[in-house]
């Protein structure tokens, strides 16, 4: 009944798409069978680097990186086949997600040789774990203004600082850390780097943020003086600006910007049966049309990205109009079925009750929807 199960691709599939949509699908109903994991609603952020390791022994993870890095070599719609199939299946991805999403691509196109060597086959094995370097406590989305600094000292950088709304950042390995190298001048997007930071390193401290939920899973991160080795930089150093914007890409237009509650639809249409009444029926045509306008967008920037090409429009609109659609489907599901949220409980009230509590964090990870609103406008030259 749901498009997963009868349209996997908006267009005609490729045979291997199919070939690899129902293979995926085997691994997660073994996974799942046999306690691997507990299918949850925006679970793509919850820690299981053994999860992780095993998703990568089958080469659900790096699928796209080069063969010479432990890489699958294979296609981004390939990539995109894999993630929705583990997104809907409610899996927990956090550990290999930010780092096979954004990092790899990050450190494939702008990092040093010595840095690809040493970090994406432990990516592409789902060793490695990535958190974002982006947010800071008095910026918000508005990146141009960040504080946090790396002055040149010999062999590398001196980084200090403080990120905020940092994912997964306890258990990280690296993270990529956006910074000033130069001091704001007229220009405020000149003199921005990114650097590639070991967490672990000396100077550099975690500390929890719990969200509504209870649970740990941002955190703030604080440098004093942490050094970060000359081979950690990426790209030529001031244009940070460049190489954040392509990182958003990557981060704004994936599956995972209207899929996280996708588990919610799936147990509402079980839920509603195969006879729901006419008011049931109507809502939730509504949700699955817009849900496939969204991931033909989606797939057409994943196409785009492919051939290195500029998304900074398409992928700031398909996140905006993604993650309020996501927020949408517990409300939703609530008034349709009148089943009473309970995070301690089971099947589809405990579902709503995750879903509820993490949809109000859907429209600001990534970037609020007034600062996207405002990059559209600009890229369509409205400001």
């Amino acid at each position: 009944m749901l498009w997963f199960e009868e349209r996997p691709n908006v267009a005609a599939p490729r045979p291997e798409e199919s070939g690899l949509r129902l293979e995926v699908r085997r691994f997660l109903d073994g996974e799942c069978k046999a306690g691997g994991f507990v299918p949850r609603p925006n679970n793509w952020v919850a820690f299981d680097r053994a999860f992780s390791i095993r998703c990568a022994e089958q080469g659900y993870v790096g699928t796209t990186l080069p063969k010479q890095y432990g890489g699958g070599g294979k296609s981004a719609r390939e990539r995109l086949v894999i993630c929705e199939e583990m997104l809907a299946a409610g899996a927990p991805l956090g550990s290999h997600w930010i780092a096979d999403r954004q990092s790899a691509p990050q450190i494939l196109r702008h990092g040093s040789e010595a840095l690809r060597a040493r970090l994406l086959p432990e990516i592409a094995a789902g060793r490695c774990t990535f958190a974002i370097g982006m947010s800071e406590p008095d910026s918000g989305s508005d990146l141009s203004s960040i504080r946090t600094a790396a002055r040149k000292v010999d062999g590398g950088w001196r980084l200090d600082g403080r990120k905020v709304w940092t994912t997964n950042a306890h258990h990280a390995d690296y993270m990529i850390v956006l910074c000033r190298t130069a001091p704001r001048g007229e220009d405020r997007y000149a003199g921005l780097s990114q650097l590639v930071v070991e967490v672990a390193s000396d100077g550099v401290t975690v500390r929890p943020i719990r969200n509504l939920a209870g649970e740990h899973e941002l955190n703030e991160v604080i440098f004093e003086g942490a050094f970060v080795p000359d081979d950690n930089l990426l790209g030529e150093g001031g244009d940070g600006w460049r190489l954040v914007n392509e990182e958003l890409g990557f981060e704004r237009s994936g599956p995972d910007r209207f899929l996280s509650t996708y588990p919610v639809l799936r147990l509402l249409v079980a839920e509603t049966g195969k006879d729901p009444n006419r008011y049931q029926a109507v809502a939730i045509g509504q949700l699955l049309s817009r849900l496939l306008a969204v991931r033909s967008l989606s797939h057409s920037i994943a196409d785009l990205l492919a051939n290195g090409e500029r998304v900074i429009l398409a992928a700031t609109m398909m996140k905006d109009i993604g993650t309020a659609l996501e927020q949408e489907i517990p409300q939703v599901a609530g008034r349709l079925l009148e089943i009473h949220p309970d995070p301690h409980g089971s099947g589809f009230a405990a579902a709503l009750a995750a879903a509820l509590l993490n949809a109000p964090s859907f429209t600001i990870r990534g970037g609020t929807r007034e600062i996207l609103k405002g990059i559209v406008a600009r890229e369509l030259g409205l400001r």
